[in-house]
């Protein structure tokens, strides 16, 4: 005869009810958006910087130990409140569908970041791996898809900063990193504090962690200052930056081709005659912008002949932006310099040029979402070699519009031996937005980052003439016509950033993969131990 024993579980605990209000539930999404927010007010045209430091301390909140799902749909949100209001003006002319696009994707290339952030919050020291993370989302992002799109790097929300001249000893990726570090590092700051007034005592590691990640990124950034120098080097040179503005605004700035070059042959002419009257300086060279005559010089007679009038009437060399269309092939947005002896002498092809606007990639798939894919109908090519113009005895270096935005092309030819940098833009397609003032800070970063005045003549934003130390001297209205003379230093030495390049971009990418490697091994050890832990016994009979 056997006996049976029956085992009774416990009676489960009474579910605890839920409350009724859903607002503790968007807390974080909520955090989240104006954590985005607050990355977006802290970029041109707003003097507000500083707001890139709360916006990542309510990110790293947002993020701190949140699974990985969680972080992606929280890190998304940052994204788009980031992203949305920074890039309106991409549909500025094209409606709302390519705008909405790309800011979608450029959030979750923000939203994959943020995941590796949550991933290494709960490590020790976190504010530095999470900021080597941000960094590294950067890199990727500025390099895939379509050649990348580097528009949003925190270091061209720091123009007017603090922090700037850390762009002169590792470039962008350096001052990213330490912005970002030091929002981080103010977040852990705050919560040591609130432990300290809950508990009493704090952790001495808690205490120098804290401590490190804040002062850190502010003493390197005052350390740096001795970097950033405007002597002039190698002399001077004055220069005259033509914004000859368009008739209308809008994308079909391109069917009033030669009243655009009209407007800047006739604003050039109207500078000799400035200069003969004693009213400004001769300049020693003329810089037009991108895009500032779109007939071809080399094929419609009527073009080169405005060219040659305008340039012999100021009597030095001068940069022509135009869009060369061969027979075949692909069309170049070019740079010429335009002797007025000789006419046109050099070129330079813009190397980095923009898809979906430049060229058009997945055509026929683009076509489902906007008949706009058809305005371009000729694709673009790229160039392939280094811009640097000698221009009166001046080794100027040429970046065109949207290369600004790429660390290789302006450092190439400072590397080349420019002695100055020229930006000629166009942003006419994008009227009045924010964008041209965005633009305008990546060359305030830039003339620190190598230690070059920019000169950045544009159709009909906001010309300017920059100092190596990134001070704005002069600069135009909107869509005024208008002629800026300056003299400006010359420098041939090479700044750490320069002589760097991508070392510091790199070191800080392994930064971030070591990081993740060891959450990555912390995990496997984790499921390993649990998977040795000994199996519940089961209920006998």
């Amino acid at each position: 005869m056997s006996a049976t024993i029956t085992t009774v579980d416990p009676p489960s605990p009474a579910p605890v009810p839920r409350s009724g209000r859903p607002w503790p539930r968007l807390v974080r999404p909520a955090a989240a958006v104006l954590s985005g927010l607050l990355l977006y007010a802290s970029f041109p045209p707003r003097p507000l910087w500083w707001l890139v430091l709360p916006g990542f301390a309510l990110l790293g909140w947002v993020l701190s130990a949140r699974r990985l799902r969680t972080a992606f749909g929280l890190g998304l949100l940052a994204g788009l409140g980031f992203m949305l209001p920074l890039l309106h003006w991409t549909g500025e002319e094209v409606g709302p569908v390519p705008w909405l696009a790309l800011a979608f994707a450029e959030a979750l290339f923000i939203a994959v970041g943020c995941v590796g952030i949550a991933a290494v919050s709960r490590l020790a020291y976190w504010p530095v791996w999470a900021a080597a993370v941000w960094v590294l989302d950067e890199a990727v992002r500025a390099r895939v898809p379509f050649g990348g799109f580097p528009w949003g790097k925190i270091a061209f929300g720091q123009a007017d900063s603090m922090f700037l001249p850390l762009a002169a000893l590792g470039g962008t990726p350096l001052l990213s990193f330490a912005v970002v570090l030091c929002g981080f590092g103010l977040l852990e700051a705050l919560r040591q504090v609130r432990r300290y007034r809950s508990t009493g005592t704090v952790p001495r590691a808690a205490v120098v962690a804290a401590a490190v990640t804040v002062a850190v990124p502010v003493v390197a950034a005052l350390a740096a200052l001795p970097l950033v120098d405007d002597s002039a080097e190698d002399g001077t040179a004055t220069v005259a930056a033509i914004q000859g503005n368009v008739p209308r605004l809008g994308l079909d700035f391109n069917s009033q081709r030669r009243a655009v070059l009209d407007n800047h042959a006739d604003r050039t002419e109207q500078l000799a005659r400035d200069v003969k009257a004693g009213k400004v300086a001769q300049p020693d060279f003329v810089l037009w912008p991108e895009n500032s005559s779109d007939l071809d010089p080399y094929r419609n007679p009527d073009a080169r002949e405005a060219i040659d009038r305008a340039v012999r009437a100021i009597g030095v060399p001068t940069v022509i932006g135009a869009v060369l269309a061969p027979d075949t092939g692909a069309l170049r947005n070019t740079l010429i310099e335009w002797d007025p002896d000789n006419g046109p002498v050099d070129t330079y092809d813009k190397r980095h040029i923009q898809p979906f606007g430049e060229y058009m990639p997945m055509r026929s798939f683009v076509r489902i979402f906007s008949k706009d894919v058809d305005r371009v109908q000729r694709d673009f090519g790229s160039g392939g070699k280094v811009g640097v113009f000698d221009l009166a005895g001046t080794r100027v270096g040429l970046v065109t519009c949207y290369e600004a935005a790429f660390d290789d092309a302006v450092r190439d030819t400072v590397k080349d031996g420019g002695q100055l940098i020229a930006v000629p833009s166009n942003n006419a397609t994008f009227g009045r937005s924010e964008m041209t003032y965005q633009q305008l800070a990546m060359s305030q970063v830039r003339a620190v980052e190598h230690g070059r005045s920019v000169v950045v003549p544009v159709t009909s934003g906001v010309s300017a003439v920059i100092r190596p130390d990134g001070t704005i001297v002069q600069k135009t209205e909107m869509f005024t016509p208008d002629a800026l003379v300056d003299e400006v230093p010359l420098r041939s030495s090479l700044t750490p950033a320069t002589r760097l390049g991508t070392l510091p971009e790199g070191i800080l990418a392994l930064l971030a993969v070591a990081g993740l490697g060891w959450v990555a091994v912390r995990s496997v050890r984790a499921r390993r131990n649990r998977g040795q832990e000994p199996e519940s016994v089961p209920s006998a009979t």
